[in-house]
């Protein structure tokens, strides 16, 4: 595996083997990495000739009060990772190098942004539309991996992708879930034990609104009162936001009508936890 650092260099490894037909694969992180996220780069292997991971904890995609700085880091630990997954590029550029002195030029999804998560966290979806254009003109893929559990980003990305005619496949990939169902999440670190039970809740007040579903359920007011209720038995758990949505736009939807996308933050501790499902009548 190579470690490239240099945005140049990466432009160059990118146009030679795009150059002899190579098809590659990317699989944008942050880093600290987890089964979840070696998921996805065994899906990029799959999907390519050539397989890139970027390790870059974004700046531009947290807020002021946010874990930028607490972000959990251990380079060393995802470059041992990487290498046993056969990875061909870690592309881990500085954040000096994609954000100079000077940089003044962002990319904004007017709608999709200001959902679900935009709502309570503005600018968010700015710094990772941002991002992920850099990281596309740079790799210059023809796949990109995300996984299913961050679902606005993975819409987000769609929806960018097609405004901006850029031909890239963009994957989703299945939420990878702990034993016990709790989502894997590099910010599960921030939990300790009583909060990581706690944490359950969630995986808990999905499976309460798949079965509502099943049953016949199809009123988003009475699913959302069931997720409400299971996150509250938990007194380390507090419900930010929960949203049954239509899995495109992500509007929300008072009825269910064939699939929506029932989306959920939750604050448990220090960590704000985001869960999803999609429930079909």
């Amino acid at each position: 595996m190579r470690t490239i650092e240099s945005i140049h260099q990466m432009q160059i490894w990118s146009d030679a083997e795009r150059r002899a037909t190579k098809r590659i694969a990317l699989v944008p992180t942050m880093g600290f990495l987890h089964q979840g996220h070696l998921s996805l780069v065994r899906e990029g292997r799959r999907r390519g000739d050539r397989l890139v991971v970027s390790i870059f904890v974004n700046p531009t995609q947290f807020g002021p009060r946010e874990d930028l700085a607490a972000y959990p880091r251990d380079f060393e630990r995802d470059q041992r990772l990487l290498e046993k997954e056969r990875v061909d590029v870690l592309f881990h550029p500085t954040s000096a190098a994609m954000y100079p002195e000077g940089y003044e030029t962002y990319v904004d999804l007017e709608r999709l942004s200001s959902l679900l998560c935009g709502a309570f966290r503005p600018g968010h979806f700015r710094g990772v539309a941002t991002v992920l254009v850099k990281l596309f003109n740079i790799v210059q893929p023809h796949v990109v991996i995300f996984g299913a559990k961050d679902y606005q980003q993975l819409q987000t990305a769609r929806r960018m992708v097609q405004d901006l005619n850029f031909d890239i496949d963009v994957i989703g990939h299945p939420t990878v879930r702990e034993e016990d169902g709790l989502a894997m999440s590099s910010r599960n670190a921030y939990l300790n034990e009583e909060e990581r039970r706690a944490a359950l809740s969630l995986y808990r007040s999905l499976k309460n609104a798949e079965s509502l579903v099943r049953s016949g359920e199809k009123q988003s007011r009475r699913i959302i009162d069931a997720v409400r209720v299971e996150i509250e038995k938990e007194p380390l758990a507090r419900l930010e936001y929960a949203r049954v949505c239509h899995p495109e736009s992500l509007d929300e939807v008072e009825e269910i009508e064939g699939e929506a996308v029932l989306a959920l933050a939750v604050w448990v501790g220090k960590a704000r936890l985001i869960d999803n499902t999609l429930l079909k009548c």
